[in-house]
């Protein structure tokens, strides 16, 4: 049985596992969806009621039936690759890809329907209260009086985007955080959705990563002030982290109800709370983990690799 990497060729979180697929013996094949049609190629058959179909890549060629998992890593846009790319050759390799592969046996990691729900950060901050966490109030808005008032209402609240940063550079914040208060100017909001969260004073930040029910975590302390932990150097490196119980049930809570095999999450380590309440900030579905591992030495890349080589 085969394990199917749906990701691009520059992709070195992708290379660990790999290392790791090959240490077990465990066959793979390696797509970037965006190579479909060219390196790749693909035919499936409807028979005797099942498809029954065959992926090529580089003259390396797999079974749909003998896949036993996908992982969706970072995978391009189908047919991006292709000479004759476009929006209609995109849309007609999506659906013979993936609608071959759902037809398959294969478990995923993770799987594309329940990734796309995952991604929205309003659904992300109502689960993840039902699951159990610590959630700070937010508010998702286009009206700048409603950001005027919740801002008056929290004094300092942290301004950030719903789907990541800009990826054509046009953008109002130079970051995609930004601590603001109640002097603000907040005509902007009318031009756009923008998410507001009252600000937590954080010792650490934390990310706990999740894969297959086994949690890996690692904190590092923050600077004075800090809003975002990917940015700036507080002078310290991720540690490995204990993961207290209340937070291991929510993990596994949240990730049950959201369909995750694996699960990036961010939580701010609260400053000002005895018990150093971990504040749940967002759930990356496909978040990176090659950082943690390099500098903690925790096996995330092989407890993926462990899950993928599982039964089907």
């Amino acid at each position: 049985m085969t394990v199917l990497i749906l990701t691009c060729d520059q992709d070195v979180t992708a290379d660990l596992v790999v290392a790791e697929l090959g240490a077990l013996n465990v066959p793979l094949i390696r797509l970037d969806p965006a190579d479909l049609p060219g390196r790749a190629a693909l035919s499936a058959e409807y028979a005797r009621g099942d498809f029954h179909g065959f992926l090529s890549v580089d003259e390396r060629m797999v079974s749909t039936a003998a896949l036993r998992s996908v992982w969706v890593r970072r995978p391009g846009a189908p047919a991006a690759g292709s000479p004759e790319a476009s929006e209609w050759l995109t849309a007609e390799t999506r659906q013979a890809l993936y609608g071959v592969l759902y037809s398959t046996g294969a478990r995923w990691m993770n799987h594309p329907a329940a990734a796309e729900q995952a991604r929205y950060k309003p659904w992300q901050l109502r689960l993840a209260h039902r699951s159990g966490f610590a959630v700070p109030p937010t508010v998702v808005t286009t009206f700048p009086r409603v950001a005027e008032e919740f801002t008056a209402r929290y004094r300092r609240v942290v301004v950030k985007t719903l789907s990541g940063p800009p990826r054509d550079g046009a953008t109002r914040m130079e970051m995609p955080t930004a601590l603001v208060g109640p002097e603000a100017d907040f005509t902007d909001v009318a031009l756009g959705p923008t998410l507001l969260q009252r600000y937590v004073p954080k010792t650490a930040d934390i990310r706990l990563t999740s894969v297959g029910g086994r949690l890996f975590a690692a904190r590092k302390v923050s600077a004075p002030g800090q809003v975002d932990g990917r940015y700036g150097d507080t002078g310290h490196a991720w540690e490995p982290a204990e993961v207290p119980d209340r937070i291991a049930r929510a993990v596994r809570a949240y990730t049950e109800a959201a369909g995750l095999a694996y699960a990036a999450f961010d939580f701010a380590e609260d400053a000002e709370d005895t018990d150093g309440v971990w504040w749940f900030l967002e759930c990356n579905q496909g978040g990176q983990f090659g950082f943690v591992e390099l500098a903690t030495g925790q096996p995330i890349a092989r407890a993926v690799a462990s899950w993928l080589a599982g039964p089907s």
